[in-house]
């Protein structure tokens, strides 16, 4: 028997409060939390959480969150955040990004679309199109879709007249 010697003291949290979805616990239906929130059980539905939400148990729906961090081997929805997302090594998402920044380790099929930064790694795999501030893309990464950088403070056709 192995013991978890993780506490919530060792969650990095923005917030005092978080509210904790253990392992062996399954919600059916969409939850809302006003603090952040850790998901290492199940929930099948949409979670809206107003603080950082971290996913290393299965969500099947979309998220919104103020941060998204993700290590889970599957995640299938929409990630939504007014702030940083993180799709850890490892991690397949299986839908559309929406954020102010992204950084890429794992494989994402959907697109993407950040008013900000995007990184994307040298592990990482994207099946969509990527629309960013800026971009960067590590040697390494696999890209299969297109790259435009819509949100850069650029008039592109000043360029070519």
């Amino acid at each position: 028997m192995t013991m978890n010697t993780e506490s919530i003291e060792d969650i990095d949290v923005s917030t005092d409060e978080v509210t904790v979805i253990t392992k062996g616990t399954t919600i059916n239906g969409g939850i809302k939390s006003d603090t952040s929130l850790v998901v290492k059980g199940t929930i099948e539905g949409d979670v809206d959480c107003a603080g950082k939400l971290t996913i290393t148990g299965r969500v099947a729906g979309n998220t919104n969150a103020s941060e998204i961090y993700v290590n889970t081997p599957r995640l299938e929805g929409d990630l939504n955040s007014k702030g940083i997302v993180k799709i850890d090594v490892g991690t397949v998402v299986i839908g559309g990004i929406n954020s102010t920044s992204v950084v890429v380790a794992g494989a994402v099929k959907g697109n993407i679309e950040v008013n900000g930064p995007v990184i994307i790694d040298s592990t990482a795999v994207v099946k969509g199109d990527i629309k960013a501030k800026s971009i960067q893309i590590n040697s390494g990464a696999v890209i299969d879709g297109h790259c435009s950088l819509q949100f850069a403070d650029v008039d592109l056709d000043t360029f070519f007249e």
